[in-house]
């Protein structure tokens, strides 16, 4: 007993000296632990506002959480006098063949990640993309969910989409109905323009601001084309689409104005 106490007595400042690291590191995992936990509920109400998948959100939000613990977890063991340095060089040479071997899936998460931080589109939204179109059902981390109108679901690489043109059809409240119609040489123009007004202005669903447009585009080789260019709200759009064709059809084949189609006149010449 008396010899354990001489021990202690003896290295008294050095039991000091590593209880205290031992406490300030226990502090620093805890307040770590608290702050990570923090970080990862503001993380999922940061993601959460910006109407992204909740599935997106979590994953976001636990990467968040890894990434300080971990570094908390660096620096209790810093406080406690274990080198740390070449828990990084191992952690970083395993990142890096981890790199390697799941490049493809890194750069769909990366892309991923792109997708919620720029929102080009979100869920619901009738886009196309890496040469497909649909609309949005989900937005995951590595790949984004279409269901096109006839009812196929297609799953994209979020890389594939990011790395091409994104069109989105729905995120403004208005879109422009654009038809192309040819009708005969022979044909009156001022007539064929009052037809046309008449059936634009025959659909309740056009709207009056912006103002529609119709003019002759081009004397073509067999026709000579009008274009109507009508704006709508975008939940309208296809239904104008179609009816506008039928109700061009029927009301010019009423007025007796033809739509031709490409012919070409051959004349015979006879020698003797």
């Amino acid at each position: 007993m008396d010899t354990v106490l001489d021990w202690l007595n003896n290295n008294s400042h050095v039991l000091m000296h590593y209880g205290l690291q031992a406490i300030f590191a226990v502090i620093i995992f805890i307040v770590g632990l608290r702050v990570a936990k923090l970080c990862e509920k503001l993380t999922k109400k940061a993601i959460a506002k910006k109407n992204v998948d909740k599935a997106v959100g979590s994953f976001v939000a636990s990467i968040v959480y890894a990434l300080v613990f971990a570094a908390t977890v660096l620096m209790a063991l810093s406080q406690v006098g274990v080198e740390t340095t070449s828990f990084i060089a191992i952690l970083g040479a395993a990142g890096l063949a981890i790199g390697l071997a799941l490049q493809g899936s890194l750069s769909n998460f990366a892309s991923g990640v792109l997708i919620i931080i720029l929102r080009p589109f979100k869920s619901g939204d009738y886009i196309e993309a890496a040469g497909q179109s649909g609309s949005v059902s989900k937005i995951e981390i590595f790949s984004t969910e279409l269901h096109t109108p006839d009812n196929k679901v297609v799953i994209i690489p979020n890389s594939s989409i990011m790395s091409g043109a994104i069109i989105n059809y729905s995120r403004e409240k208005t879109r422009r109905v654009d038809l192309t119609v040819g009708v005969s040489y022979d044909a009156c123009l001022k007539q064929t323009r009052k037809v046309l007004e008449d059936v634009v202005n025959a659909n309740d669903k056009i709207l009056k601001d912006p103002e529609h447009t119709i003019a002759v585009a081009a004397l073509a080789d067999s026709s000579v084309n009008f274009v109507v260019r009508t704006w709508v709200n975008t939940e309208d759009y296809w239904d104008v689409f179609f009816a506008l064709q039928e109700n061009v059809k029927n009301a010019l084949d009423d007025a007796g104005i033809g739509i031709p189609y490409p012919q070409m006149d051959v004349h015979i010449q006879k020698q003797d």
